[in-house]
């Protein structure tokens, strides 16, 4: 089943982590982010973020692992997803989103599935989940 929702992104916080001792042609760069969910996903979110990215260009890949606390469609529980995406200036592609087997709990118990996450031409934030219980 589908459950469709918005997310604003809260906090934003740089890590301090030894830098790759391989020099590449992106910097590579971890953050912590905290997230407020709407809709049919309501609640909140930690996510460890890690990314090689060229703010001037806009071209680079992120890697993210996210921590889920609240509900889908009226289901209480907690899960872990992970997400990534690269981007080539105002071009996209290579998107991914996967819900962590045996991570939810609650009413979620049991999840599975896929799901994607854009951003709308008035900056709205989408998420959506494809998802089974069982």
């Amino acid at each position: 089943m589908r459950v469709n929702g918005t997310f604003e992104v809260a906090d934003f916080t740089p890590a301090q982590v030894p830098a790759p001792d391989i020099k590449t042609g992106l910097p590579v760069g971890v953050a912590t982010m905290r997230k407020t969910f709407a809709g049919g996903v309501s609640g909140r979110s930690v996510t460890i973020f890690s990314a090689a990215y060229d703010p001037a260009t806009d071209t680079g890949t992120y890697v993210a692992m996210e921590s889920f606390e609240g509900s889908l469609d009226g289901k209480p529980g907690a899960f872990n997803f992970a997400h990534s995406a690269t981007t080539e200036g105002a071009g996209g592609g290579a998107d991914y989103l996967v819900i962590v087997p045996a991570s939810g709990t609650g009413a979620l118990a049991g999840i599975r599935g896929t799901g994607g996450l854009d951003i709308v031409a008035d900056g709205t934030h989408r998420i959506w989940f494809d998802y089974e219980l069982g």
